[in-house]
């Protein structure tokens, strides 16, 4: 499957929490790819932390930031890239996203509120009532999620090791086959 892949870039879409980034660790290591977290480079791009960008910049200009990001990105290969959340708000973003395969990892807002109800380190949490944030916020990015290459639904007890394999074995029915490009 790695040579079917002709190093074309791995992207991870979906909610805050889904474990794009610690699957997306996994899912390189068994392609034998690099990885990037399209966070972390804003991070060090900005000098700052998100929650700092947000609160000093504003989300659009984080939105600037996380365009710029991937747009560098997509022109390299061999990669799985964990995107923010909402990478796909953007329809800019898509045109960079489709250099690519794109896997949306999805799952029910409980796993999502059990897995962030700690975490202070998201600004969109940063609400009163952080469950039903993270509802609408999922209401309000499904359509766009849902035009992935591949649909992962992720369960409560699954490992990321799980869900990795499961986007391993997902991949193969989305690729043209090497026999459907000679048969002309």
């Amino acid at each position: 499957m790695i040579n079917r892949l002709k190093g074309l870039n791995i992207y991870l879409i979906g909610m805050m929490g889904t474990g794009k980034t610690t699957v997306g660790r996994l899912l390189a290591k068994h392609l034998q790819y690099g990885f990037l977290d399209t966070d972390d480079v804003i991070t060090k791009v900005a000098g700052k932390t998100i929650n700092e960008v947000f609160a000093q910049d504003g989300e659009a200009a984080f939105r600037d930031l996380e365009s710029d990001v991937l747009a560098q990105v997509c022109t390299h290969t061999k990669l799985v890239i964990a995107t923010g959340g909402g990478i796909i708000l953007r329809r800019q973003n898509w045109s960079y996203l489709h250099y690519g395969l794109v896997v949306w990892l999805d799952a029910n807002v409980d796993v999502l509120y059990n897995r962030l109800a700690d975490d202070k380190t998201r600004p969109l949490l940063q609400d009163a009532n952080p469950k039903e944030k993270i509802r609408a916020l999922q209401v309000q990015r499904q359509a766009l999620y849902s035009e992935a290459d591949l649909h992962i639904i992720i369960t409560e007890d699954e490992t990321p090791e799980q869900v990795a394999k499961k986007i391993i074995n997902a991949i193969p029915s989305v690729l043209k086959s090497d026999k459907s490009l000679n048969s002309n």
